[in-house]
């Protein structure tokens, strides 16, 4: 049984809809005093939005002033311990009429169509499952190759039952919100002739395909959507296999796909959501792009009812430490006193490749590192003109640890500079950006690596997948 919760988000804040429009009349034995609850799916998200008690006959009512948004619904048990699902979409007064000891087998319905066609979907579901599930147990068990052979097939006809069933409810009740959701659930099926490709010519062409027909008969526009499960794997499968994981291809579909949103709050909230939370902390390197994008097409002049003044913060304060160090663009200068006291600027130093070694001298695992990335230094990078300028940024230590450390490891062929708490304290009373806002230092150490331009060419890597990159980009000069 599934746990119902009422989740907390960091960006969303959280109203009572108190909406009339719908009326849903709810029998719930054997409960009786207890209140019940109605939410809805949002992703992976279940919100409830209304609350109910249940008197003497096991009766309650979810009663609001304004119609709802239009998806799957959950009907939740007393002390929130599991729910059961229904749809809400164009009718919105409705009974319905349950009881634990049958509620796998069915529940009862008055003046709602559109549920009495998902409860017989549920249960044919419930049906085929059970006989697709235990056929695979037969078939993980088959000795012989002709039993292995007919369960297959076995399968497959059981498949193909599901996908029948399936489009004949959609082409009977075309407008229904379940077979809305049917149709938004298809996966592509590609040709025949494009199945078994032979060439990259046939795999690409393939790939088009799939690509091309993912969203055949999805409307972004249709908030029903967002209050699904599926909806949301649908997304992911979507950006995690299909798009070219670059900054301009994931940016150019997250405004095509906002763009259709645009019209529905709830879809539009929907993927504001799903794609801030992806991209608030990046997987890969260049993901800081589209974050920025996000942050100034979406947030930066923008508000919204559900975003609360602590998201919208979050939001922005992350957009601002990645502006200033987006991957291929210029990296801020920096100006700090070296071993000697003298203010040593970063562009001031010429390097086919400069690594930024930002650390912190009390650092344990700085302290490991260090001297791992000077011998990697030593034995390669040196002989190909790349230097290292080491930021140590003062916390509870002393220039005088800093010192040592740099002579007890050797490394005064490095650039080494001293960011104190007194010139981070007069750049920030300044009002100008702190050199780890600038470069999104969360963490020590961080290393980035420029190239003679100083712009940047990776940032946020192990000294051990920069050497890798070095190898290539030097096999390709």
């Amino acid at each position: 049984m599934k746990k119902f919760v009422l989740p907390l988000g960091l960006l969303l804040s959280i109203s009572v809809f108190a909406q009339s429009g719908y009326e849903i009349r709810v029998t719930f034995k054997p409960f009786k005093k207890q209140f019940i609850y109605l939410g809805h799916y949002f992703g992976k998200q279940y919100p409830i939005i209304d609350s109910a008690m249940l008197n003497e006959k096991s009766e309650a009512v979810f009663k609001g002033p304004k119609k709802l948004q239009g998806g799957i619904y959950l009907v939740g048990y007393p002390n929130k311990a599991g729910f059961f699902e229904i749809l809400i979409d164009n009718q919105q007064k409705f009974s319905v009429i349950a009881d634990t000891l049958t509620i796998r087998t069915g529940i009862q319905f008055l003046n709602s169509p559109d549920n009495k066609l998902f409860n017989g979907y549920q249960q044919y579901m419930l049906s085929k499952g059970k006989e697709i599930a235990d056929t695979k147990e037969q078939l993980a068990a088959a000795k012989t190759a002709k039993d292995s052979a007919q369960l297959t097939e076995k399968l497959n006809k059981l498949d193909k039952d599901v996908k029948e069933y399936r489009e004949d409810i959609i082409k009977k009740n075309p407008a229904n919100i379940l077979s809305i959701l049917l149709i938004a659930m298809r996966e592509p099926e590609v040709p025949a002739s494009l199945q078994i490709p032979k060439t990259k010519a046939d795999s690409l062409a393939a790939y088009n395909f799939y690509k091309n027909h993912f969203w055949d008969g999805v409307n972004f526009w249709d908030g029903r959507l967002a209050y699904t499960t599926f909806f949301e794997e649908k997304l992911d499968k979507y950006f995690n296999q299909l798009v070219v994981p670059h900054p301009d291809s994931v940016i150019k579909e997250i405004d095509w796909m906002l763009g259709y949103a645009s019209i529905n709050e709830e879809m539009t909230k929907f993927l504001l959501l799903r794609f801030v939370n992806r991209y608030l902390v990046q997987k890969y390197m260049w993901e800081d792009a589209v974050f920025v994008h996000m942050f100034e097409k979406y947030f930066s002049n923008k508000t919204y009812s559900w975003l609360t003044e602590k998201g919208k913060k979050t939001i922005t304060d992350r957009a601002y430490s990645l502006m200033a160090n987006i991957m291929g663009t210029p990296a801020a200068d920096i100006d700090l006193p070296d071993t000697a006291g003298k203010t040593t600027n970063l562009y001031s130093l010429p390097a086919s490749y400069m690594i930024i070694f930002f650390w912190d001298p009390t650092c344990s695992h700085c302290k490991e590192v260090a001297p791992k990335l000077d011998s990697f230094y030593r034995a390669k990078w040196k002989a190909a003109g790349l230097k290292i300028y080491a930021v140590a940024r003062e916390t509870d230590g002393t220039k005088k640890d800093w010192l040592r450390f740099i002579n007890e490891n050797h490394l005064q062929e490095w650039t080494n500079v001293y960011y104190s708490k007194a010139d981070d304290k007069a750049r920030i009373d300044a009002g100008i950006p702190g050199y780890s806002q600038l470069y999104d230092v969360l963490i020590f150490p961080t290393l980035y690596l420029l190239d003679k331009d100083k712009h940047i060419v990776a940032k946020k890597l192990t000294y051990q997948q920069i050497d890798e990159v070095l190898d290539v980009k030097m096999k390709g000069q």
